[in-house]
């Protein structure tokens, strides 16, 4: 019996750090969205995947600050080729990682601007020396008189599951061409989000001022 509870033992360790392994990964992609100022939407190849940046928490975008963080994160990522350093997979589907752009780790980023919490319980102490900086410098959201933690604030507008999954999910709320960013942005939208007003004439190419049909 205890050979065989020990044999059990060890096939779950080994099971868990399999999957812990799967998510645990360094790769390039590009960014072809920008759902808000922790979360971004990259294309590996022909896949795309939701990552949240790791270890903070940006204002939501009904919140103050919102906007202007999202803002901050599209210009430090929209369409660039970026290295994500992913660390596991949170329970709405989307990947955690650590992104950097060049030489710029864009989570310390955030955080060193003003643009969001850096979390207590990342690993490390990097991300709380710079949320401490930016708080004493008044930067971004911290000039506030008392910004609200977005963890409390969705405790205040606590919506149904379903809802904030939905909200989270991977298709945001765009429909028109004037909304996307770029041609790999415009196609993912057509093709995963029936989102039919991209492609008005109907021959399978969106947004012709982004994807120029090939002739």
């Amino acid at each position: 019996m205890k050979n065989v509870l020990k044999s059990g033992l060890v096939a779950a360790l080994f099971l868990l750090g399999t999957l812990n392994a799967t998510h645990a990964e360094e790769f390039s992609a590009k960014v072809i969205a920008v759902m808000d100022g922790d979360t971004v939407l990259i294309l590996r190849g022909n896949k795309q995947i939701k990552v949240r940046l790791a270890g903070i928490d940006a204002p939501e975008k009904a919140q103050a600050f919102g906007e202007s963080s999202t803002q901050s994160l599209t210009e430090l990522m929209l369409n660039k080729y970026v290295n994500v350093n992913s660390q596991a997979v949170d329970d709405y589907g989307r990947l955690v990682a650590s992104i950097t752009v060049g030489e710029l780790n864009v989570n310390h980023e955030q955080v060193q601007r003003g643009m969001a919490w850096g979390s207590s319980r990342s690993k490390g102490k990097a991300l709380l020396a710079l949320h401490n900086d930016a708080k004493k410098a008044k930067r971004g959201l911290w000039a506030q008189t008392d910004p609200m933690p977005p963890r409390e604030w969705r405790k205040v507008h606590a919506a149904p599951r379903q809802q904030y999954v939905a909200q989270h999910s991977i298709c945001g709320s765009k429909r028109y061409c004037s909304q996307m960013d770029s041609c790999e942005e415009a196609n993912f939208y057509l093709s995963h989000c029936n989102a039919r007003s991209l492609d008005k004439n109907r021959d399978g190419v969106p947004c012709e001022h982004l994807c120029p049909a090939k002739r």
